[in-house]
């Protein structure tokens, strides 16, 4: 007869396991806790050695500073060292040619950095004892709120104010990273926005982040379209809010409204796989701002299947009342674009330019494509006849030639807008949207579209190109539909005026423009 031995009972497995666990989880706790010495006592152990060194080197330059030669130099630093080794001190006549230097400052300085590097080892030595428990520098994608404007209503016409946030010189779109943020328990209320840089797939604010560009098929606009990306082109198509002259003022002062509303509305930016031809990289200032495919500007090419010979990262726009190619809203030019812009230039018989942008604005936002006197692209001979400057915008008149022909060009160059902020002041804008509208009545009757452009091409290009339609419409009609107007200029070129903060502005900017109506009315 076999003995019987009973069975665990599954309170005695769980037990059984679970003590299995604690001892391994122990073992595991031990094994770090010895790693982390090591690693302490290993950084604790070269930082050591490179402060040493610092010092050993430091006066032994100090040596050679005070006359010795190297060789002679080393050899002091040797007797320095043994002495400081041994139980007799440092020798009176060793400190006495330390200290024999023009000035101390060298000496300090060689002090300062191996404390600097004592520091920054025990910094490090504590972090890998204690991993967890010493404080950690804040990410630097920096959670944005949505930015007040950098203007103050009551005084932005008259004085200067200082920009409340600095923003980076790389264009950024706020998007709603839910995927991250979002949790069952979570409140909608407490959601954060963050920053992503200018990548922002087309039709949607909740988006994904194209980080790569592969540019360009030549498929017609829309002929495949995601449902999200259907109802975001429902909504710029239809999307309207008619503002009267009362409801304009009151609604410029809304900055919690103006900010939902901009928040709302899709960028529309084009998704980077749609261009998947080589070499158009080099063409494209940002490598997730595209031009829209339906509205693209496209150069004439020598050979019909020489796609990269027709690229060219504009679109046309369309004017007040839907006059169509009114305007071509484009990227700064880059040095491989100089040619293909003026010859678009040319090609488009475009007599009037606007440049909303700084060569550089801590680094380069638009390369200086035009000539000081004269130069010659694809054919196309550019000459200066004038340059006239104004209080804000500097204006040169350009001579184009090619072959026989002969045209005239406008050059506007706007230099106070700060790249992804506002004007400090309004009146100025409002002149110059004046002054190049009138440019543009007493063109020639075969004239093409006004060429604007900032460096992106998206930011204070839509804000100008917006405000001149609308002032338009406001003096025509006695009302404006801001929000009708952003989303058809988005519809031809994603992401036109970029940062709620803009979108504010061309609001303020609209209801100062009423005012100044009205008074002239009264007057």
């Amino acid at each position: 007869m076999r003995p019987h031995f009973p069975e665990d009972t599954q309170e005695e497995r769980d037990r059984g396991q679970e003590a299995s666990q604690n001892l391994l989880q122990e073992a595991c706790g031990w094994e770090r806790w010895w790693m982390r010495r090591w690693r302490a006592a290993f950084r604790a152990g070269f930082f050591l050695w490179l402060c040493v060194l610092s010092q050993i080197t430091g006066v032994w330059i100090l040596y050679m500073m005070n006359g010795y030669n190297a060789f002679p130099a080393a050899h002091k630093v040797l007797d320095l060292m043994q002495y400081l080794l041994s139980s007799l001190g440092m020798s009176h006549s060793l400190w006495m040619d330390l200290w024999r230097i023009e000035s101390i400052c060298p000496l300090l300085a060689t002090l300062f950095l191996g404390i600097a590097i004592l520091g920054i080892g025990i910094h490090y030595c504590l972090k890998a004892l204690f991993p967890g428990s010493l404080p950690t520098v804040p990410n630097s994608r920096r959670q944005s709120m949505s930015r007040q404007p950098s203007f103050t209503y009551s005084e932005w016409t008259d004085t200067k104010q200082e920009d409340l946030f600095d923003l980076d010189p790389v264009p950024e779109t706020p998007i709603f990273e839910s995927f991250m943020d979002i949790k069952a328990e979570t409140d909608p209320g407490t959601l954060t926005v963050k920053p992503v840089g200018l990548q922002e797939r087309r039709g949607s604010n909740v988006s994904l982040t194209l980080d790569m560009c592969t540019p360009g098929c030549t498929e017609p606009y829309g002929a495949l379209l995601s449902p999200g990306e259907q109802s975001a082109r429902e909504y710029l198509q239809k999307a309207s809010n008619v503002l009267t002259a009362s409801q304009l003022h009151s609604r410029a002062l809304d900055d919690a409204a103006l900010q939902a509303e901009f928040f709302e509305t899709p960028m529309n930016f084009v998704d980077p796989k749609e261009y998947s031809y080589p070499g158009i990289v080099r063409k494209n200032r940002y490598k997730t701002i595209l031009p829209n495919k339906h509205s693209r500007v496209c150069l004439k090419a020598t050979e019909e299947d020489d796609f990269l010979s027709t690229y060219i990262n504009a679109n046309y726009l369309k004017g007040y009342g839907g006059e169509e190619r009114t305007y071509v809203a484009t990227q700064g030019p880059t040095v491989n674009t100089v040619s293909d812009f003026w010859k678009m230039v040319w090609q488009e018989h475009s007599p009037i330019i606007v440049m909303i942008t700084n060569v550089e604005e801590k680094n380069e936002k638009c390369t200086e494509y035009w000539p000081e006197d004269s130069v010659t692209y694809e054919g196309i001979e550019i000459t200066v006849t004038q340059v006239i400057q104004a209080n804000d915008y500097r204006l040169r008149i350009f001579s184009l030639k090619c072959n026989d022909e002969v045209r005239s060009l406008r050059h506007y160059w706007y230099t106070s807008w700060p790249d992804q902020k506002t004007p400090d002041k309004a009146p100025p804008l409002l002149e110059l949207v004046e002054k190049v509208e009138k440019a543009r009545q007493q063109a020639p009757p075969d004239s093409g579209p006004i060429i604007v452009h900032c460096s992106a091409g998206i930011g204070r290009t839509g804000c100008f190109i917006a405000t001149t339609i609308l002032c338009k419409q406001l003096l025509n009609e006695g009302m404006v539909d801001i929000l009708k107007t952003t989303c058809q200029l988005r519809l031809d070129r994603g992401g036109m005026i970029q940062t709620p903060e803009q979108y504010q502005f061309v609001h303020h900017v609209l209801s100062l423009y009423e005012r100044q109506l009205f008074c002239s009315a009264e007057e």
